[in-house]
């Protein structure tokens, strides 16, 4: 559109606008009021417009301009709403939103007239099921996580709930997720942002995460304070402690939190002052090497009273992982378990050459991280946590074929709340209260529905867990192998997980033949 024309259609507009409603003043018709404010307001928006030097657009388009911001805000929604295909969507497509919905309402799960998705498509996946299927108990799907130099070992569910700090999510939110880790029996990590009141109330099993920031045991110089940490530490309800070396949303980044986000409460949980905005740096100051690091591991573990350590890290370089095997092996410390995120994960906010273009994706890692550990006889000792887009029972079937021990949700646990995917978690505007500050929206969730909806949400899909493997003929967890999960790399051409991951990760193939039988 000429620019010119456009502009002097909408002065003309003003004008016959302003006109008519003077007209209808004078002649003293009620809808001259009516009008008057509208008249008004147009015509100081178009000389707003006109006049402002921010945006050429509206200075060149005065009031048309803001039919593309208007259109360009509610994008997202016309698109999710309207446009997008039951298998479109991202992260997570409309289908995988909808069954956690169905999980976590304890509703109608199944599926009607068959696939959607494209059989012949590269990257469809599927498990080979066995003509002798077994039975498999929900119940029973639990790990140990703890070795011979922890006193405290913890049964854990497969499925638990990934780090979210509160100050990231609402105290309602945290609330719910734990009420609903208390109902379920699983795991309820806590993010770095310390242990809050709210992680408590409930009596859920926690995962205390300690990032950067040591948030919740830090000094007033924000160094490790090892006499705050064995206060916090000795609460019943923390059960593991995890060391986050980086995450998979942001690996090699610190978090932040905002200012605005930074009340007196949570600054007073964080061991910061308020008000302000804190940085976790990218780096721990309490170590600098993996010999280091494995010294800290032990140390937290001492100071807990023998409760299972492990750390956190999305994989980067591999030879770095590797001299941590090297080190374990050389000084006889091993971390109770290691959580392995994928750079798919989720997070508040981050920026998106990280979220893009740094870390590992999380089966590739997950098979890397596998292979160094029975490289150097370490497996035996070591229970692995997966990390990154899980939020079925096929996910968690993928990462125990390729040797995970059990698995973290976030954003399937913050469905299973009510998120809507709106991917607004960054702007504290979060429209159904999950990922915000704001009372007036974080007062919607309502914590004793929600706990219920996290609670059956976990249920169900460990549920279905159970009957995938029980398809496939494995009896236990140990038995699921990467030689039972296919992939069609092009159209013409499939391969087993075995083949593109794990060609020798120390799982018989075999184990899929003989329902019942362990393997090891």
């Amino acid at each position: 559109m000429n620019h010119r024309i456009a502009r002097w259609a909408v002065y003309l507009l003003c004008l016959l606008l302003d006109v008519s409603v003077a007209a209808s003043l004078y002649r003293g018709y009620l809808t001259g009021w009516i009008l008057l404010p509208v008249a008004v307001g147009v015509t100081l928006l178009t000389l707003i417009d006109r006049f402002q030097g921010k945006h050429a657009l509206l200075r060149n388009y005065p009031l048309l301009g803001r039919l593309r911001y208007l259109l360009e805000h509610i994008r997202p929604e016309m698109r999710q709403y309207f446009f997008e295909s039951d298998t479109d969507g991202r992260p997570f497509s409309r289908r995988q939103r909808a069954v956690v919905y169905q999980r976590a309402k304890d509703v109608k799960q199944t599926v009607a007239f068959g696939a959607l998705a494209d059989m012949y498509e590269p990257g469809y996946e599927w498990a080979a099921h066995t003509a002798f299927p077994t039975k498999v108990k929900p119940d029973a799907l639990r790990v140990t996580i703890g070795n011979k130099q922890c006193s405290q070992p913890y049964n854990a569910s497969l499925l638990n709930i990934s780090a979210m700090s509160y100050g990231a999510l609402s105290k309602t939110a945290i609330l719910s997720l734990n009420g609903g880790a208390q109902v379920g029996g699983f795991a309820h990590n806590t993010g770095e942002g310390g242990v809050s009141p709210y992680h408590l109330q409930h009596g859920g099993d926690l995962i205390w995460q300690i990032g950067t920031g040591y948030f919740g045991c830090r000094d007033e110089k924000g160094n490790f304070s090892p006499e705050v940490y064995a206060g916090t530490v000795a609460e019943p309800a923390v059960k593991m402690v995890e060391l986050k070396l980086s995450q998979g949303a942001k690996p090699g980044k610190g978090g932040v939190l905002p200012a605005a986000k930074n009340t007196p409460e949570i600054a007073a949980i964080r061991k910061v002052k308020p008000g302000v905005s804190v940085l976790s740096p990218a780096a721990h100051t309490a170590f600098g090497n993996e010999y280091e690091m494995l010294s800290f591991v032990q140390q937290l573990r001492t100071l807990s009273g023998g409760k299972p350590v492990g750390f956190k890290l999305c994989v980067g370089r591999k030879d770095e992982f590797e001299r941590i095997c090297v080190a374990m092996t050389n000084t006889g410390i091993y971390p109770d378990f290691i959580t392995v995120d994928g750079a798919e994960g989720g997070t508040g906010a981050a920026p998106l050459e990280f979220t893009d273009s740094i870390g590992m994706p999380l089966y590739d890692a997950l098979a890397f991280v596998v292979t160094m550990l029975k490289k150097y006889d370490l497996k035996q000792h070591i229970r692995i946590m997966a990390s990154g887009k899980i939020i079925t029972g096929f996910d968690i079937m993928k990462v125990l074929a390729l040797g995970a021990d059990a698995c973290y949700s976030a954003r399937g646990m913050m469905l299973a709340l009510g998120c809507i995917q709106a991917l607004q978690c960054d702007s504290g505007s979060c429209p159904v209260g999950v990922a915000t500050q704001d009372p007036t929206l974080y007062q919607g969730v309502n914590v004793t529905d929600k706990k219920e909806r996290v609670a059956n949400f976990h249920r169900n899909t460990i549920y279905a867990l159970a009957e995938l493997m029980g398809a496939c003929g494995f009896a236990t967890p140990e038995q699921v192998n990467p030689a039972a999960l296919y992939r069609r790399v092009t159209r013409t051409d499939i391969r087993s997980y075995e083949e593109i991951y794990a060609p020798d990760n120390g799982r018989s193939a075999g184990a899929a033949l003989i329902p019942g039988q362990s393997v090891n």
